[in-house]
């Protein structure tokens, strides 16, 4: 019976300085996992940064990656997000070859997926799109017949529901907060 390989969400909380980026990403091509999305950026506090990075590979490697990843230097604290109890968002831009005919079909297009339309020439409107993976790639399936020109997306982002919070150790947290009467 063969390894069984599935995409995982880590999201881990790291100090915000020059080559942690490098360290978090070598600790994943070390271990021959491939980073199919990796996004970063400062959190309510700008000495802090969260990394959310999508992975594919097998659930043992994975967790002996974490269990690395927490011993860095540099990570505050790291945690892989289910699918089923965290929300996931991408953001994407793309520009598409549109005239005077095929324009208010693209516009369409766009509106039934919630984009919008951010630009707009004689020969091209450029869309903005947000949501999970499968919407943008169900918008670009209908868009690509009218010819995408470019294409830029931003990578998973992705925070878990509820009151669960990834947070520096020691910092007051909505999980720490009690309310009284």
């Amino acid at each position: 019976m063969g390894v069984v390989v599935k995409q995982h969400v880590v999201s881990a909380l790291v100090e915000n300085r020059a080559g942690t980026l490098s360290r978090v990403s070598g600790l994943f091509s070390r271990r021959g996992f491939n980073i199919d999305s990796l996004t970063v950026g400062e959190t309510e506090d700008a000495s802090v940064s969260r990394m959310t990075i999508a992975v594919s590979g097998a659930d043992p490697v994975l967790e002996q990656i974490i269990k690395q990843l927490g011993k860095l230097v540099d990570v505050i604290a790291v945690r892989e997000l289910e699918s089923a109890s965290c929300l996931r968002r991408e953001i994407m831009l793309v520009k598409i070859g549109a005239d005077e005919k095929t324009r208010p079909a693209v516009i369409e297009i766009a509106g039934i997926f919630r984009s919008r339309v951010i630009d707009v020439s004689s020969s091209t409107i450029t869309i903005e799109a947000t949501g999970d993976k499968e919407k943008l790639d169900g918008l670009l399936l209908l868009l690509r017949p009218y010819g995408v020109l470019e294409l830029a997306r931003t990578g998973l982002v992705a925070l878990e529901r509820g009151n669960r919070v990834l947070s520096v150790p020691g910092v007051l947290s909505v999980q720490s907060l009690s309310i009284s009467n």
